[in-house]
């Protein structure tokens, strides 16, 4: 087992330029992925201990700007494994030999497998989910395990930590319960290597439980795991998923008796009583909390826009062949791009305005897609991993511009702006002469047809002249809800993007007052 120490570079200084006293990153760019051949930043990496290899269970990019090129890879045998994806990355010919050049360290977390990783507190530690029914919070730089969540009585399949608050965990497991966990709570004991063991706070039995039926003459009971939870932004409410069924539930953290409400592809009721159920695989929302994107069993991915849950999904991707299913899926972080690994063992990517549109296929893996992930900092860097024992990480090439903040993160940041800068964003308005659009059909291979909805090919410029009348009008609004707090605190944007009000909406709240 390999136990270097890691480098001083690990944690380096962020590094970006600075306008106007606001930080700018680089535009990123959307075209052909590939992860062959190896170079910078794309590759393979084959994932093995001692020469023996392991399948590889999740995936997760450092969340900070300055450390998202280090990838964390977990595997079936309870290693943790550090890569740099900076460096010069292997092809599939030669991973077996160098992927030891991209690793950084590498420990045992765990006597069983990881099924989930997260990392919290700007990445100095990292959570590990496992199936010995233990939750670990490990020193990521010293590879030390600082606290052990204890008390599932299953695998843990999932870990989420709350959207503002690292020290807040909410776990599921497959016993079918949820919990929460509150790291600044004395531990309650210590085991045999001298770990803090850690209670949780609250726990949610049979969360996904399938309702009462009559017995079947052949079949076994539905499981009742828990497969996905998420702490949504208001910071109050978790949305959680299971095997049982297609509902996503949601929960307030204040009173968790009963979910405040649900959201599944099927609005209305079955017709048939022997209607097939399927579970959810995962789930994901992005990096503004607007749009919840489950993958499920039935080879589909359902997006939900949070604010609009009882109208149940408002887009459906599909791509994989219909034996198949998504196994984990991911929203990019500025809402743009879906992205999902499926059991046929291809990866799966859709641009969300398109649902309708053939989705680009990442082909190279050759076992089911585990897991995927976005990094953050890099819109067009994400990574995959699959039972073939091999990690890949992809890149899109230069090919069009793409924003790496959606309309929601820019409306937010032009609040933001000091008076200043106003006169300047009204002269000199942002403006890109080639759509995304352009690049990704490139990408899916659309045909360039006029009459196809899907296929044409359409530039899309910004000229100073309409941007100058977009944000003038904006300008009003905002002073408009200024006027009114009344209007503000009553609007279902304030669920996600509270007012300075005593009074606080949650998700809770909306839902009570609409019904």
């Amino acid at each position: 087992m390999e136990n270097r120490c890691l480098p001083s570079s690990f944690f380096g200084d962020l590094r970006s330029r600075e306008l106007n006293g606001f930080r700018v990153r680089k535009r990123p760019y959307l075209g052909d992925l590939s992860s062959e051949p190896g170079g910078f930043g794309t590759g393979v990496l084959s994932v093995e201990h001692s020469g023996a290899t392991t399948p590889p269970t999740a995936v997760s990019f450092c969340k900070t700007s300055r450390n998202s090129h280090i990838l964390a890879v977990s595997d079936e045998d309870g290693y943790v494994s550090f890569y740099d994806t900076r460096r010069s990355l292997p092809s599939y010919a030669s991973c077996r030999e160098r992927t030891a050049e991209s690793r950084v360290c590498e420990w045992v977390a765990h006597s069983n497998a990881i099924f989930d990783i997260c990392w919290i507190k700007d990445d100095s530690q990292i959570l590990t989910a496992s199936g010995d029914q233990y939750v670990k919070i490990w020193n990521a730089e010293k590879r030390k395990c600082i606290g052990i969540l204890a008390g599932h009585t299953g695998s843990v399949k999932t870990v989420c930590p709350h959207s503002s608050n690292p020290d807040i965990i909410v776990s599921g497991s497959r016993d079918g319960s949820f919990a929460l966990w509150d790291l600044r709570c004395n531990s309650s004991s210590t085991n045999r290597f001298g770990e803090a063991c850690l209670l949780s706070t609250a726990v949610v039995k049979e969360a996904h439980a399938s309702a009462p039926r009559k017995r079947r003459r052949q079949g076994k009971a539905a499981s009742m795991s828990i497969t996905s939870v998420l702490y949504l932004k208001d910071e109050i409410s978790i949305a959680t998923s299971g095997a049982v069924d297609s509902v996503v539930k949601f929960w307030d953290t204040r009173n968790l008796k009963s979910s405040i409400t649900q959201a599944s592809p099927h609005v209305e009721p079955f017709v048939r009583k022997e209607t097939i159920r399927h579970g959810i695989t995962c789930l994901s929302q992005d990096s503004h909390g607007a749009s919840l994107v489950a993958s499920c069993m039935d080879s589909r991915i359902y997006l939900y826009e949070v604010l609009q849950l009882d109208k149940g999904p408002v887009k459906v991707f599909s791509g994989s062949k219909i034996e198949s299913f998504f196994v984990k899926s991911a929203i990019s972080p500025d809402g743009a791009h879906i992205l999902g690994g499926s059991s046929d063992g291809n990866a799966y990517i859709w641009q969300v305005k398109r649902p309708e549109s053939a989705p680009g296929i990442l082909k190279g893996h050759d076992g089911e897609v585990t897991a995927v992930d976005w990094c953050s900092s890099e819109v067009g860097k994400l990574a995959t991993c699959s039972d073939d024992f091999m990690v890949r990480v992809w890149n899109m090439k230069k090919g069009g511009c793409i924003s790496a903040r959606s309309p929601t993160a820019i409306r937010k940041r032009i609040t933001a702006v000091v008076t200043e800068c106003r006169k300047q964003l009204l002269d000199d308005p942002p403006a890109c002469s080639i759509s995304m659009d352009d690049t990704f059909q490139a990408l899916t291979g659309a045909s360039a047809d006029p009459s196809s909805p899907v296929g044409s090919k359409v530039l899309e410029f910004s000229t100073p002249k309409s941007g100058k009348r977009s944000y003038k009008s904006f300008l009003r609004e905002e002073k408009e809800m200024q006027r009114s707090p009344e209007a503000a605190l009553s609007s279902p944007s304030s669920v996600l993007n509270p007012p300075s009000s005593i009074k606080r909406r949650t998700i809770r709240d909306y839902f009570v007052s609409s019904s």
